[in-house]
């Protein structure tokens, strides 16, 4: 199984695309595309994976992608389990630097709009009174037409451009992989472990999966993520973890077997660590 890079499929009349997706399965693997991405999920939540970064993503968020950035949005089993109860309305709109904007981000009144694509190389998430906005300008576009179309494009990433309440995702220290044998070995470690993340995975068994030896694995890992595999293991629990305190149904206890941690003293310190916080106050300060 290779990694899969998709193709972004262009209309002559058209620049750019824009569409609304309402399934939570498409696209539902580990990919990357060369064209930047601009999504809004108006509805709809889960763990998103974005480089080496593990996160969740809530109804509202707006995440802008340069291209080639892995990433994976997986939606919670409620989305599949009953559909009709739990609609998902995400807009999605892929672009090429080289196609739509290598004149418009040479000049000076897109100067904004060039650095925070440049910035957007780690992912960038768009947070505060932002989101609103330019979560209305995309829905827009999607039925726009012509040049009206364009206009609104571009409103869009000079908003998120001068967003100051922006979070980066992906680490200073992810390296984009250069070549497809590191790309189909890291979507390998991403699937294997985002599938298992409940049972401990030892260094043997992951670099097993990676068709590599365990020391080879180890310095192959922090050299495309600047991560230790354990820590990337721990996110991905604490992600899931991050859910199951927003939902507010299952104690502490139940938490930590549900995330694959061994006991709540375990969970507690992981937890402050990847988050900065207690469960408790993360729970907390959510809910407020």
């Amino acid at each position: 199984m290779k990694p899969q890079r998709l193709k972004i499929e262009s209309i002559a009349t058209q620049s750019f695309s824009a569409r609304c997706d309402s399934l939570p399965d498409i696209n539902n693997n580990w990919h990357y595309h060369s064209e930047s991405e601009l999504i809004y999920f108006k509805k709809g939540r889960g763990t998103q994976f974005i480089g080496d970064s593990v996160k969740r993503f809530e109804d509202g968020d707006i995440v802008l992608l340069d291209g080639n950035l892995p990433h994976f949005w997986q939606y919670d089993p409620a989305y599949f389990i009953d559909k009709s109860a739990n609609p998902i309305e995400v807009y999605v709109i892929h672009f090429s630097k080289n196609h739509l904007l290598d004149v418009l981000l040479n000049i000076p009144e897109c100067s904004e709009i060039s650095k925070a694509i440049e910035r957007s190389k780690r992912g960038l998430s768009i947070k505060g009174e932002t989101c609103e906005r330019v979560g209305t300008i995309i829905q827009s576009i999607t039925t726009a037409n012509g040049f009206k179309r364009l206009i609104l494009l571009l409103d869009a990433l000079y908003e998120t451009a001068i967003c100051s309440d922006i979070e980066y995702l992906a680490s200073f220290g992810f390296k984009v992989p250069l070549n497809n044998d590191a790309y189909h070995r890291l979507q390998l470690v991403y699937n294997y472990t985002i599938t298992n993340y409940k049972k401990k995975i030892s260094i043997s068994e992951i670099a097993d999966i990676a068709k590599v030896s365990p020391n080879s694995f180890c310095r192959f890992f922090k050299s495309q993520t600047g991560k230790h595999y354990s820590y990337f293991t721990n996110e991905v629990r604490i992600g899931h973890a991050r859910k199951f305190l927003l939902d507010n149904k299952l104690n502490i206890k139940s938490i930590c077997h549900e995330c694959g941690f061994k006991n709540p003293v375990s969970f507690y310190k992981t937890f402050k660590i990847v988050t900065g916080f207690t469960p408790l106050v993360y729970q907390k300060m959510h809910h407020q």
